[in-house]
């Protein structure tokens, strides 16, 4: 066991050094080799060391560099060190974190982190957090609470007697929310296609003046960060209108939420702390190993009585019980990861890291733009959303770029438009890995286009 981890220790020491130098992109010859993964079920053992060779050495070309510094497809932090060596010791514990008794310190670096994390991001000192495995089980969890405490306030016990029946709960997204908070919408019963979506501005944000008149029970879901422009909804007014109807107000903030981190960008999120329940990622901005989401509700009540378990055979003691508080009992202990990030940056380090990706996505926008091509969204946090012309051409660009492998950039279609979307998220990203992205990417968008390049 000692030689088979150092060796996947320094294999995996290898290929985090190579990811700056490698192509973003996996080459299609390194894909074509996942092919010998594909062979008949085993007739018995092989030596471990030979499961981590041909892992390494047939996967891990075949690997896109989403832990690498010049990776901005998709909001994907890379894993900090700490966090990335806490997960390794964590997975060697192999704890399970669903009961205190059976965990003692995956349980309390749970309600360590929580406490943590309500301070850093500026949300109430009240709320129980849910350590889940992304934004999309978040925003259930917490639509959950919610769902639960709506119908509560007229009479109506949900957990017990399910929604047959159930008084009807209005549901208000905006036009351009996130596909996950549908997904989980359409898996509490709510619907994903009876949800009232109110229309939004140039940015994606909801616009007030259309906002519903509401009636309990009802539920709104806010935006804090747009997925293309990084936009946030206005917050105040509608959560003002949405409490004097009755309406429970739920954040999704997957990367968004973070801005409260940072004294420079808090003043985006300030207002959002009114809110009932907020889902975030911390494998997103906090730049922890997946899967690692959380859920934050305000009324602790409705949390538990939405997620908590009981059997004489799962004792409750007179800590929190972590259990009581996920959709799952068994899943790995997340809360070593968060928990490590956190200590080792502090609030500083973290609001640097936050700051920092931020700086780069300006850079971006500022460089293209120099360079003749359209910047569709107001450059408020890491997103940038550019287009080099007619949907074809930014699909050739997207390509281009991606064949080329100097960082790898997304295609997104955004308000009716074509596009390439960069997001800016990895604590890796320097100001010259900026630098050199915009670099390849302007040569490819002059290739395609047939524009000369700059004497």
């Amino acid at each position: 066991m000692e030689r088979l981890l150092a060796n996947a220790a320094t294999r995996a020491a290898a290929y985090l050094k190579g990811i700056q130098i490698r192509c973003a992109n996996p080459s299609p010859e390194a894909v074509a080799g996942l092919a010998a993964f594909w062979e008949p079920l085993p007739s018995g053992p092989t030596d471990p060391s030979a499961v981590l060779q041909i892992l390494d050495e047939v996967g891990s070309p075949a690997t896109t560099a989403m832990a690498g510094a010049r990776f901005f497809g998709f909001v994907m932090g890379g894993a900090l060190p700490a966090s990335l060596a806490a997960n390794w010791l964590a997975s060697a514990w192999d704890q399970n974190p669903g009961l205190h008794l059976a965990s003692p310190v995956a349980a309390e670096l749970e309600e360590v982190s929580q406490g943590w994390l309500l301070e850093l991001l500026g949300l109430p000192p009240e709320c129980a957090v849910s350590f889940v495995t992304g934004a999309t089980l978040a925003n259930f969890t917490a639509l959950a609470a919610a769902r639960n405490a709506v119908l509560r306030r007229v009479g109506w016990n949900v957990e017990a007697d399910g929604l047959f029946g159930a008084p009807e709960i209005t549901v208000v997204t905006g036009a351009e929310a996130h596909p996950s908070v549908f997904k989980a919408l359409g898996m509490l019963g709510l619907g994903r296609e009876r949800v009232i979506q109110v229309p939004v501005d140039s940015q994606g944000r909801m616009r007030t003046e259309l906002f519903p008149e509401l009636r309990a029970p009802a539920i709104v879901c806010l935006q804090a960060g747009n997925v293309n422009s990084g936009a946030f909804d206005p917050a105040a007014e509608i959560i003002e209108k949405a409490h004097e109807a009755g309406a429970w107000v739920h954040v999704d903030g997957a990367f968004g939420l973070w801005a409260g981190a940072s004294p420079e960008l808090a003043h985006l999120v300030s207002d959002f702390a009114a809110a009932d329940s907020w889902a975030t990622d911390a494998h997103k901005w906090l730049n922890v190993p997946y899967d690692s989401g959380l859920a934050f509700v305000r009324d602790e009540t409705a949390l538990r009585a939405a997620m908590s378990i009981s059997a004489a055979y799962l004792p409750q003691g007179e800590h929190r019980e972590p259990s009581n508080y996920t959709p799952e009992l068994s899943r790995r202990a997340r809360g070593v990861d968060i928990w490590a990030a956190v200590k080792s940056l502090g609030r500083a380090g973290i609001a640097a890291m936050i700051e920092s990706n931020c700086a780069s996505a300006r850079r971006f926008a500022e460089g293209l733009t120099a360079a003749g091509f359209e910047v569709l969204n107001e450059v408020v946090l890491n997103q940038v959303v550019v287009s080099f012309g007619p949907a074809a051409v930014n699909e050739a660009v997207v390509r281009g770029v991606l064949a080329d492998g100097t960082c790898w950039c997304g295609r997104t279609v955004w308000q009716g438009r074509t596009a390439m979307r960069i997001s800016v998220s990895s604590w890796r990203t320097t100001a010259d890995d900026v630098d050199l992205s915009l670099s390849a990417i302007i040569r490819i968008a002059r290739e395609v286009t047939n524009l000369p390049s700059p004497a």
